[in-house]
């Protein structure tokens, strides 16, 4: 009869062991699948699946670390660190808990949630400090206990609450979160109470109320992170329709020009940028050559430079005259709302009056490649929107057969190398003297290149970039 009984208490003993194990083991795949979805996905919305994740694993690895080691299935060397463990989870999980649930908060409640975070760090800390030094392992757990029963107070009257739900998280579906968070509560108070009387209850309770609340949480994370996706890809579809916008406002190819050959590159840091250029061919001897930069990027600064195309249309009639370009659309962009500045540079070109004017806002100097010396022309006034009456300077130059005159935007010289070093205006004018003798759309494309060159390949594009090459030539070449 005594062997039938201690059969059956090994047997009950084996069956508490194997369920530790199966539903340590589940917690710990969902953990480690969450925290894998958030590595592959690398955005900021899915560090809550991380933090949950890791909630998960913590929670899931104790039960089965415990049940092997009391089965004695565990290494030596693994059961003696059980109790370490054990301990240093005890005090963490709430740490981990708490950077979880502050990813769907906001406002004063993520500012709370940060407070009580690194007051659970400070309790975690001290509390593994004084197990190492004592051997006592439950010393601050009453205060770490403390930390979580105000704080999930705290949680569960704004996921209770419907307008401090609103006000205080990032939740589209707050029923899933709150019903979870009820039945977790409600568990941990049966617990508590039970104890107090001197009662123990199932430790199955407290398993089915955290696999509520983890589940709870891990759904309306994983619906945070698909909002956050739609999100993005409205983003993303919105910006290449914007990028289609600006890249047909931009010109469709070069003028064909008697006496010019004319070569262009545009290369937005982003989907849209702020650079702008575009050409106004009077007729086949004279064209005007705007090249503008708007501070800043992306859909602000390029809807700037879609307002300076809007206001070329007005300024043809004065293509001849740089200093009325100049003012035409300073007068445009001073009169919007806006805290962006543009520079911009003007290049006429008469070819039948052998005849250049330029004038420039803000912007790098006109580059003049002639008989073998370049020249640097700076003749500029203030930036667009400083100002509603600025004053353009004009420099009236000769054209003569075998110049290059070369208008750029500061991306180009402003890229850097692995060393923190710009390209600058020297190597972009030895890259002008190596390739005298190539065309216009040759000295392009070499520029172009040398500028991947000089930026490491791992190094995103810093700046928008925008390079104009223009070449007098002779009738015929």
């Amino acid at each position: 009869m005594g062997g039938t009984d201690l059969q059956v208490q090994a047997l009950t003993a084996l069956r508490s062991e194997i369920t530790d194990i199966v539903v340590g083991s589940v917690f710990l795949f969902v953990g480690l699948a969450s925290c894998l979805i958030a590595v592959m996905r690398r955005r900021r919305g899915t560090r809550v699946l991380l933090w949950v994740g890791i909630w998960s694993m913590l929670h899931g690895g104790r039960p089965v670390v415990d049940a092997l080691g009391r089965m004695g299935l565990l290494p030596h060397w693994i059961q003696a660190s059980v109790l370490y463990v054990d301990t240093m989870v005890s005090y963490v999980v709430l740490v981990v808990a708490l950077l979880a649930w502050r990813e769907l908060s906001r406002g004063k409640l993520r500012v709370f949630l940060r407070g009580a975070d690194l007051v659970a760090l400070a309790i975690a800390v001290a509390g593994i400090v004084v197990f190492l030094a004592t051997g006592a392992s439950k010393t601050l757990i009453p205060a770490n206990n403390l930390v979580a029963a105000c704080t999930l107070a705290v949680l569960l009257t704004v996921v209770a609450v419907p307008k401090l739900t609103r006000k205080f998280m990032v939740l589209p579906h707050r029923g899933v979160l709150l019903a979870g968070t009820l039945v977790f509560v409600t568990q941990a108070v049966y617990t508590n109470v039970m104890g107090a009387l001197g009662q123990s209850s199932s430790p199955i309770w407290g398993t089915l109320g955290f696999a509520a609340l983890l589940c709870s949480f891990g759904y309306v994370s994983v619906q945070t992170v698909f909002a956050d996706e739609r999100r993005l890809l409205s983003i993303d579809n919105e910006l290449a329709i914007a990028r289609e916008i600006q890249t047909s406002i931009l010109p469709s190819g070069s003028p064909e020009m008697k006496n010019l050959r004319i070569a262009a590159a545009y290369r937005p840091m982003t989907a849209v940028a702020g650079d702008f250029y575009d050409f106004i061919d009077v007729d086949e001897n004279r064209l005007g050559v705007l090249v503008a930069d708007v501070s800043g990027h992306g859909v602000p600064a390029a809807l700037i430079a879609a307002m300076i195309k809007a206001a070329m249309e007005s300024i043809v009639p004065s293509a001849h005259d740089p200093q009325a370009v100049l003012r035409g659309l300073n007068r445009i962009v001073s009169g919007q709302p806006h805290d962006q500045f543009v520079t911009a540079a003007y290049l006429w070109l008469d070819t039948e009056n052998r005849r250049a004017l330029y004038s420039a806002a803000g912007h790098p100097p006109l580059l003049l490649w002639r008989e073998g010396k370049l020249e640097r022309i700076e003749s500029n006034g203030i930036v667009f929107g400083a100002t509603r009456q600025p004053d353009y300077p004009v420099c009236d130059m000769a054209v003569r057969s075998g110049d290059r005159f070369i208008l750029y935007t500061d991306g180009v010289i402003e890229v850097e190398n692995g060393k923190g070093e710009f390209f600058g205006d020297t190597m972009l004018e030895q890259v002008i003297r190596r390739n005298e003798s190539r065309t216009a759309s040759q000295l392009v494309d070499q520029l172009l290149a040398e500028l991947r060159d000089w930026q490491p390949g791992s190094t995103a594009q810093q700046d928008d970039i925008t390079l104009i090459v223009v070449d007098v030539v002779q009738p015929g070449e």
